[in-house]
């Protein structure tokens, strides 16, 4: 009996869990992707792939094949996925994290839906064409990235600044987070398809102040300045913004769930959709979040100055806005630092790639309805639409009704449902068939 993609996928997946690609976003404790990049590139070796490994630092590396279509005149897909993961205490999960371990119908391991699930299914389904013979109908260059979960510098970002060449004739793109079930009910499941994310600005904000003796009144205090000014910017909500993706989302959801939803107060709908209410709660509006603080070297001493970190994440269109509101909100005494800025990203829901996936997910799945989302987090996307390219986030996956989807990104015990990753397998074979 012949291999298919659907039977090799659980395997090659638990093999990438296997290998520990922890990126800590620091390069003396990151592990580095060059060990996994290493092993998709013998998978696509035996296959008849030639493939180019490039490496942005020492162990850096990043991967990139182009497979010839049919119609070579045609614009090119490019399918991509990263190789590093966030870093795992093992202490908490209750398996190893890098143990790519299979019970109770589901794959464990960091990495298993963020994202070496997809990373799996784009070399199953490429080594079933090998196997076969088969030609896809445009080209598809495909790429694994290191470094998207520490700002992209060593990845996609380095990839697009150094080997733009790579992606010559590319016009659309397809990676994550999108594609994934929200059940309404049994005869109805909506398939989430990212068409946008917000923009990244991680701020660095300084206090300054007079130093002194931790036993002095002391007013002119930097710890107590930049405490203030976090303080406010972490209680601080953004008002209600709604894009044209998210109003899209918004009515399509409100016509499958049979509820009036008040574009003017969205939250009170969003509120009714469980598992998936925190992706879709922050993308109604602005956000700046607290991450970390610095100040002072000894219990005893006022130190002359303090630091924070604030995460904030934009809306398409909405970050002149947000940062004026932000520099209100902060006061005018704290010095601000842009550490690491991309912008938001957004495409239209349409066009035959958009059809294409609609058409091989209710192939696979008679009850799947797609529409279109706003991710609130960010993607190698930022990167790849700078080259004109179209990005789509559609890693596809069938998800039991009553898993919260969205704890399982960055969470503890992160896992895949074993049948999800075969039906995800068969879902993208079709795509890239017939796109």
């Amino acid at each position: 009996m012949e291999t298919t993609a659907a039977d090799e996928v659980v395997g090659i997946c638990r093999d990438l869990l296997r290998i520990d690609t922890t990126n800590t976003g620091d390069p003396r404790t990151t592990v580095g992707e060059r060990a996994a990049a290493e092993y998709v590139a013998g998978k696509l070796g035996e296959a008849g792939v030639d493939v180019e490994l490039f490496e942005s630092a020492p162990k850096r590396a990043n991967l990139v094949a182009r497979i010839p279509g049919a119609d070579r005149s045609r614009g090119a897909l490019l399918v991509h996925g990263h190789l590093d993961v966030v870093p795992a205490d093992a202490s908490e999960w209750s398996v190893d994290p890098f143990s790519g371990e299979e019970k109770d119908g589901y794959l464990w391991g960091r990495g298993a839906i963020d994202m070496k699930d997809f990373d799996a299914m784009m070399l199953a389904v490429v080594r079933d064409w090998s196997r076969t013979g088969y030609v896809p109908p445009r080209d598809i260059v495909l790429c694994y990235t290191a470094d998207e979960e520490a700002g992209m510098e060593y990845g996609s970002q380095w990839l697009v600044n150094n080997h733009r060449d790579k992606f010559d004739g590319c016009t659309e793109a397809i990676g994550e987070v999108g594609g994934y079930s929200y059940t309404v009910n049994d005869d109805l499941r909506l398939y989430l398809v990212q068409t946008a994310e917000k923009g990244l600005d991680w701020l660095r904000l300084h206090a300054s102040g007079r130093p002194g003796h931790g036993s002095f009144i002391h007013d002119d205090n930097a710890v107590t300045a930049l405490s203030e000014a976090v303080a406010r910017v972490g209680r601080h909500r953004f008002p209600t913004v709604v894009t044209p993706t998210v109003r899209a989302f918004l009515e399509q959801v409100g016509d499958a769930l049979q509820i009036d939803i008040d574009p003017d107060n969205p939250e009170v709908a969003i509120a009714k959709l469980g598992p998936i209410a925190n992706l879709i709660g922050a993308t109604i509006r602005n956000t700046a979040n607290p991450t970390r603080l610095e100040a002072g070297y000894k219990d005893n001493v006022i130190p002359g100055r303090a630091s924070a970190t604030i995460d904030c994440r934009t809306l398409p269109g909405e970050a002149d806005r947000f940062l004026a509101e932000l520099r209100e909100l902060i006061g005018p005494d704290i010095e601000i630092d842009h550490v690491h800025q991309q912008p938001a990203v957004e495409t239209a829901f349409g066009g035959e790639l958009v059809d294409a996936m609609g058409a091989a997910l209710r192939a696979e799945d008679p009850g799947a309805r797609t529409v279109p989302y706003l991710m609130s987090g960010g993607t190698d996307a930022k990167a790849f639409s700078t080259l004109g390219i179209r990005c789509f986030g559609f890693a596809p996956l069938r998800l039991p009704a009553d898993l919260n989807f969205a704890s399982l990104f960055h969470g503890i015990d992160e896992r895949v449902p074993v049948e999800g990753l075969k039906f995800g397998v068969r879902v993208l074979d079709r795509l890239l068939r017939n796109s």
